[in-house]
């Protein structure tokens, strides 16, 4: 099936190539196709950015992006969580779908991915920092068999230690970053850039960041130094007797911020100097968001705003234009990769489940389907169910937030009265039509994704996966 999968994109890409577009000087390839340049972050949420009003954090040159970017407003991670997301940027699918609704599971070799979409369409394809989607150790090689169609490979499975990360390229020699990894990185991706800036083909470069995600204190010295812990404003939300360790960390969090923003100016400025800004698409995005004790919760797999919500910025100027506009239509992770291959005229595999909105993007009419689903198919480790982590399934509307665990209706907010949601409506007797509604649209949405929302131990078996005490799998082998 997948064979036949990607002969059938071929021909489809093939067709459109030799039809519509001008064919490059010496190659097989049209000048015209844009290239792609994918900056994914680890746990950046949506509001900890300067262009989301964030009143603590310094990020001028992601400001300016978006000034010049589409910016979509709504973007959600559909299970929040490391690896779920990536499976689901990679393959257009949800979670039980492509079955990766745990960390640490691999991705199976079933579904189209983007990058082997991108090569069958003649696009050279690059993979660098971290990977998650092996699930067979978080420092072991991953082989080019197990690569998911990205060609250039500088990576490795997982790893937060910024200061000491290693990975692989086409052995298993482990190689070292040199200093604060994602810097690192960034210069690798610059020379990729410059590379293929040369050879004149299209590309696609994914460059994975572990920041900002904890250990919070590991920035380099400078970023560090900006951010005191006393000077940081807290969000209403987090609770006054978590205000120290809240203030510690988020200080730490907004450095990788600042480091990362860095990070971004670096590569734009590649892409002008190269002569190739102009026709790249570049995607700032993030698998999900992070807590930082916001309702008096850490880390990420709640339904709350601060972990499904993620920065999601499209810049291409000879695609889009440079005037920056807001998007505030819904859109979840499955929906990136149908997205992006709309834009680069790229055929879509039939596996994919996610829309396509380049339409939407080009200033077609916004789709009425209105919410996104999100869900947490089965709790683990931070959020297991000894620490009071449960099963949910969700939607998240242009308004309103709603949740119901396997007991029944657990939240329900209103994002545009209360942003912050300090007011749990779920259960009110004066918001009962509210909830039937918000009920009425999450029964639709798992009934279009024929999800079952079973307990997590059955999805657990139904794939096969060996799990500890807390539902998580294993990372070392």
């Amino acid at each position: 099936m997948k064979i036949i999968e990607i002969l059938t994109a071929t021909a489809a890409s093939i067709a459109f190539l030799t039809t519509t577009a001008p064919r490059a000087e010496g190659g097989d390839v049209p000048a015209a196709k844009p290239n792609l340049l994918f900056l994914l972050a680890d746990q950046w949420r949506a509001d900890a950015v300067g262009y989301a009003g964030d009143p603590n954090v310094t990020t001028p040159h992601l400001d300016r992006l978006a000034g010049e970017s589409v910016n979509f407003t709504r973007a959600v991670s559909n299970c929040p969580v490391c690896c779920p997301t990536r499976a689901s940027l990679m393959t257009g699918q949800r979670p039980l779908t492509h079955g990766v609704f745990l960390n640490d599971v691999p991705l199976p070799d079933k579904a189209v991915t983007i990058a082997e979409a991108l090569v069958a369409a003649g696009y050279q394809t690059g993979y660098i920092g971290k990977w998650h989607l092996d699930g067979r150790g978080r420092s072991i090689f991953t082989p080019p068999k197990r690569r998911q169609g990205f060609r250039y490979w500088k990576a490795l499975e997982c790893t937060h230690d910024y200061n000491q990360s290693f990975y692989y390229a086409d052995d298993p020699t482990r190689l070292v970053w040199q200093g604060y990894d994602a810097k690192a990185q960034t210069r690798d991706a610059e020379e990729y850039l410059r590379h293929q800036a040369e050879q004149g083909r299209p590309f696609a470069l994914f460059l994975s960041w572990g920041a900002p995600h904890n250990p919070y204190d590991t920035a380099p010295d400078e970023y560090r130094a900006s951010y005191a812990p006393d000077d940081i404003k807290l969000r209403p939300n987090v609770p006054g007797p978590l205000a120290i360790p809240a203030r510690r960390a988020l200080a730490g969090y907004y450095a990788h911020c600042t480091a990362l923003d860095d990070c971004v100016a670096r590569l734009w400025e590649t892409l002008k100097k190269a002569g190739i800004e102009e026709n790249t698409i570049v995607v700032f995005s993030s698998d999900h968001g992070d807590m930082l004790f916001s309702q008096g919760e850490i880390r990420k797999q709640k339904p709350w705003e601060e972990s499904i919500r993620v920065p999601l910025l499209v810049h291409w100027p000879s695609g889009l234009g440079r005037e920056g506009k807001r998007l505030d239509a819904a859109i979840n992770t499955e929906d990136l990769m149908p997205t992006l291959l709309g834009l680069m005229d790229v055929a879509i595999p039939s596996s994919v489940e996610g829309r396509e909105l380049s339409g939407y993007m080009r200033g077609g009419e916004k789709p009425v389907d209105d919410a996104s689903l999100i869900t947490c198919p089965s709790p683990f480790g931070e959020w297991s169910r000894q620490r009071g982590g449960r099963e949910f399934r969700g939607v998240r509307t242009s308004r309103h937030t709603y949740a119901r665990d396997l007991s029944g209706a657990w939240l329900l907010y209103d994002n545009e009265a209360d942003p912050y949601q300090l007011r749990n409506l779920c259960n009110r007797p004066e918001h009962a039509a509210l909830q039937a509604e918000l009920e009425r649209q999450l029964r639709r949405k798992l009934a279009q994704t024929h999800d079952e929302f079973l307990p997590g131990p059955e999805y657990i078996e139904r794939f096969g996966y060996k799990v500890d005490d807390t539902g998580t799998v294993p990372y070392t082998p």
